[in-house]
């Protein structure tokens, strides 16, 4: 088995999609637009074998028709999602394996920004695909779920080893870290991060879920329970959802 190889992929205003390229083969997840991740593909001599999404919105499968036209490249998505994902060559349901570039993807239900989103992780990559569910310093905004149901999503993900990188759908970095600042402004770990991705010093994703856990506020939602004058974690977790969707 090959080393994998992790390409994040800056599309549209401001998506990533990833090309995980491994045993000789290559993986795209999400497809928010054809031309950058062309070029990706022929600066690296790599051939698009298959495209995974995460879920239906058009930022992040708006280019497959594009991709599979040019490439050939097979298209698996959520069978709950099939009626509104591109055409699929394979449906997944939570709790399936998939083959991601020769190595197994195991797929988890993250709903909560909408009905049908699933993660991939890939452990031999020690990579996890998340979409729109756990995003950077942020989770996507809940549009057809609700709070109990994102904040079991997060806790999937949030079960995934430390060292995992978490290869999310966008950079939110500004906008969520000043957000993150507000309801955690003592958090030194989270200044740092910030400070880093404002001088280019590191990029807002992929990071690790390590860093996820230590800045990330919805994460961190049983640590900032108590400041916020609430019992528990998940309730921490719907107000602090509320009072982003309104910052």
């Amino acid at each position: 088995m090959s080393e994998a190889e992790i390409v994040a992929i800056r599309c549209l205003r401001d998506n990533y999609a990833y090309l995980l390229h491994a045993n000789g083969r290559t993986v795209l997840f999400d497809a928010p637009e054809a031309e950058p991740i062309l070029q990706a593909l022929a600066e690296r001599g790599w051939r698009l074998d298959q495209i995974l999404l995460t879920h239906h919105h058009d930022d992040h499968v708006g280019a497959v028709p594009e991709l599979v036209a040019a490439t050939g490249a097979t298209v698996t998505g959520a069978a709950a999602d099939a009626h509104r994902l591109p055409p699929l060559d394979r449906a997944l349901r939570p709790g399936d394996v998939t083959d991601a570039a020769g190595l197994p993807a195991q797929v988890i239900d993250v709903p909560g920004h909408t009905i049908g989103h699933i993660a991939f992780y890939v452990p031999d990559a020690r990579a996890a695909f998340t979409g729109d569910s756990l995003t950077a310093i942020g989770c996507g905004r809940i549009f057809e779920g609700d709070a109990p149901m994102m904040w079991a999503s997060l806790q999937r993900l949030n079960a995934l080893p430390a060292e995992t990188l978490i290869c999310s759908g966008h950079d939110y970095c500004a906008g969520n870290g000043a957000f993150a600042l507000t309801v955690d402004p003592d958090n030194a770990d989270l200044r740092d991060r910030l400070q880093a991705t404002a001088t280019a010093a590191r990029p807002c994703a992929p990071v690790t879920l390590a860093e996820e856990r230590a800045t990330n506020p919805f994460l961190r939602a049983p640590a900032l329970a108590a400041t916020l004058g609430l019992d528990d974690a998940e309730q921490a977790f719907a107000a602090l959802r509320a009072m982003k969707d309104n910052f």
